[in-house]
């Protein structure tokens, strides 16, 4: 294959960098340095090598394109654009128009349109996953190649493959900078993920200056390190050399493989290394024409597609892909009908039949049981009904009970990758973003760690969200029931921060049935994620005929137990629910009409309809109490101004579990007393509140 450019390709290659450079000065915002200078790498992929179909997108076994560099957009949208890539609907169907128009481009950062400042999955077809936060593309990547290597163990059968993808991601000095990047190579070196291959865009400019300013390190020994094979291109206009690369990588085995790939930012600018290319702003209409002028392209011209590029990309990509794809329609027509029923399944979002059959009940205990302990007896319940529920954690999966224990389960690792438990290692970041690449690619994954490491976790968290991923995140260890692991393993704000993400279900139940519960309304989610939190310490389980049945958990909130027409309600989550319910009990034999609202999730509560919601919690009823071993931000909506909250407002301290209940007022005359003639009274050491 000769692999020199052509002067169509180089005509392509400068289409692509005038569409940027065009739509990043109408908008009058974007980068538009970066995708200059990546425009021959994208061509020279997208034209000789990505196994992509323009007319079906959303082939299951297409290679998979992550621009973890975000912020350089404009070059997707221009590819989508030359590849011809025809739109896929919000019900999954081909809606005939193409995914990304030249009208769309013109309307680059603007309401509405297709063409945000930095890809959004789900509102652009083409777009694998959003991107923007550096790192979070390339770890992303990393799910998807471990993914693309389960569902071949599962799928590919009787030497008939389904599922051989490579994912290609385009990163920056910025994703080497940034540590997730870090933590997701080395889990892929040590995986040996030889389906995977970064292009590193070593172009020395970040929005700082050149950066030598506070990176120095040599990136391809750092690889090696991690096991991967590199390989270095020199010019990133050197259409060959990138070709052999490329051709290189798709040769090597056992590893992953780094493309370090020199690039001058904003090239072809007559002033190279542009300021405004290089931090991110429009280049101005004068050296706009004057970096046409050095392409050879009409100067006046703007969003110029010649006739002679506007099929090439995409007649490329047809040619190669439609063998392709026609043998993976025959062999998916040929595939044992229970595996075809999985997979179309997964596609769909959808669970299997009897996804719920064969679960646990727990009886009535006063002594009871943690929390996660419950969940890891449910979720194997589950996981063996799911074949494609898989996870793991951050090396703590003996302390978050998620090991998938029964028969068949498997370990996922570099000698089978058919396996179901996941061992993510220390690198709590990392995790939650392969997770969601795992998600991008029709598994259901789980990660898990203390809650109070979901500190570092709160990037994947909230791209999931916005993404709409249904990925559960278990957390455990969530109150001061740590104990005396102390205030540094105690969270406290935690809850408040999940609860503050839009569009995502954060789980806190009250004892194993109401475990049981929350875990079918988070495996039942198909667009929204999910956070499973979870106690430590026992908890006791409710006995369901003296109090109201589980199910109410489901609606986020109900009424546990108490009068029909109450004084007084308390309200709490989680661990805290018995205390609760203690205090009623003690209220009840006081003659006071007391009741238990159990609220294991705000979100769900409020989806309900107002009638049940004002069931619950009847606007007439101003006494109330919460009670959660968290911070007290956002319970005023619930018990409103008169009400009053045992909550925390320090760090906790490290003490056994009895004594922390005691200093932070949860346990020996700590809990709100009511009496209907001086209003609410509970002492904490040696203060009263008033309320």
């Amino acid at each position: 294959m000769n692999h020199a450019a052509t002067a169509v390709d180089t005509q392509c290659i400068n289409t692509l960098r005038t569409l940027a450079m065009d739509a990043v000065q109408k908008a009058n915002s974007g980068h538009p340095g970066t995708p200059m200078g990546l425009a021959p790498v994208g061509y020279t992929l997208w034209s000789r090598f990505l196994r992509y179909h323009p007319e079906h997108p959303d082939w299951p076994n297409r290679d998979r394109f992550v621009l973890s560099v975000g912020h350089a957009s404009m070059l997707l949208y221009s590819l989508l654009h030359l590849a011809g890539v025809v739109e896929i609907d919000a019900q999954g169907q081909r809606s005939g128009q193409p995914a990304i128009s030249l009208d769309d481009i013109q309307q680059f950062r603007q309401m509405g349109s297709k063409t945000p400042g930095h890809p959004e999955y789900r509102m652009t077809t083409g777009v694998e996953t959003t991107t923007g936060p550096l790192g979070q593309g390339c770890a992303n990547s990393v799910g998807m190649a471990m993914a693309g290597r389960w569902l071949g163990e599962r799928f590919n059968r009787d030497g008939q493959v389904l599922f051989d993808y490579n994912v290609y991601t385009l990163c920056g000095d910025g994703d080497m900078m940034e540590g997730i990047s870090s933590e997701a190579a080395s889990l892929a070196g040590h995986l040996r993920l030889d389906n995977l291959c970064w292009i590193y865009d070593n172009n020395t400019i970040s929005i700082e200056g050149h950066t030598e300013l506070a990176f120095s390190e040599d990136v391809i020994q750092r690889f090696q390190a991690y096991g991967w094979h590199t390989l270095h291109v020199t010019d990133a206009n050197d259409l060959h050399a990138l070709s052999t690369a490329l051709q290189t990588f798709q040769r090597n085995t056992g590893a992953p493989t780094l493309i370090v790939v020199d690039s001058v930012i904003g090239y072809g600018s007559p002033h190279k290394h542009n300021t405004a290319a290089a931090h991110g702003e429009p280049l101005g209409e004068a050296e706009i024409r004057l970096t046409k002028a050095a392409y050879g392209w009409p100067e006046d011209a703007s969003f110029l597609v010649p006739e002679e590029a506007r099929t090439v990309l995409r007649d490329a990509l047809h040619a190669r892909a439609e063998p392709l794809y026609r043998q993976w329609q025959q062999t998916l027509a040929s595939l044992d009908p229970q595996l075809a029923d999985e997979l179309q399944r997964m596609r769909a979002g959808n669970m299997p039949e009897q996804w719920q059959a064969e679960l646990p009940s727990f009886d009535p205990d006063a002594k009871g049981v943690a929390s996660r302990a419950a969940g890891g007896e449910v979720l194997n319940a589950f996981a063996r009904q799911i074949p494609w529920l898989l996870g793991g954690s951050a090396d703590l999966s003996p302390s978050t009970k998620t090991n998938l224990t029964f028969d068949g389960a498997g370990r996922f690792s570099a000698d089978d990758y058919s396996g179901r438990n996941l061992h993510f290692g220390i690198r709590e970041h990392a995790m939650g973003a392969i997770a969601n690449g795992m998600a991008l690619s029709y598994l259901r994954p789980y990660t898990s760690t203390f809650l109070v490491f979901s500190d570092y976790m709160k990037p994947p968290i909230r791209l999931a969200a916005i993404m709409e991923l249904p990925v559960v995140f278990v957390f455990t260890h969530d109150s001061i029931g740590v104990g005396e692991d102390g205030p540094t393993h105690q969270p406290i704000e935690h809850l408040s921060q999940l609860r503050a993400t839009p569009g995502l279900l954060t789980l806190r139940p009250g004892d194993a049935n109401e475990t049981l519960e929350l875990w079918k309304v988070a495996l039942a989610q198909t667009h929204r994620p999910s956070c499973m939190v979870l106690s430590r310490q026992p908890l006791p389980t409710l006995d369901r005929t003296q109090y109201a049945a589980a199910s109410g958990a489901a609606k986020g909130a109900y009424v546990l137990a108490g009068a029909a027409h109450p004084e007084v309600i308390l309200l709490a989550t989680g661990s805290e629910v018995s205390l609760a319910v203690a205090a009623y009990e003690q209220l009840k034999g006081e003659g006071i009409a007391a009741q238990v609202v159990s609220m294991p999730s705000w979100e769900l509560f409020e989806e309900q309809p107002t009638a049940y919601r004002d069931s619950v919690l009847p606007p007439a009823v101003t006494a109330r109490v919460v009670v959660e071993q968290a911070g007290p931000l956002g319970w005023d909506r619930y018990v409103g101004q008169t009400g009053a909250k045992v909550v925390m407002n320090s760090f906790g301290a490290s003490a056994p579990l009895a004594k922390l209940q005691e200093k932070f007022g949860y346990v020996g005359g700590g809990l709100p007393r009511y009496r209907p003639e001086t209003s609410f009274t509970f002492e904490t050491g040696d203060i009263v509140y008033m309320y």
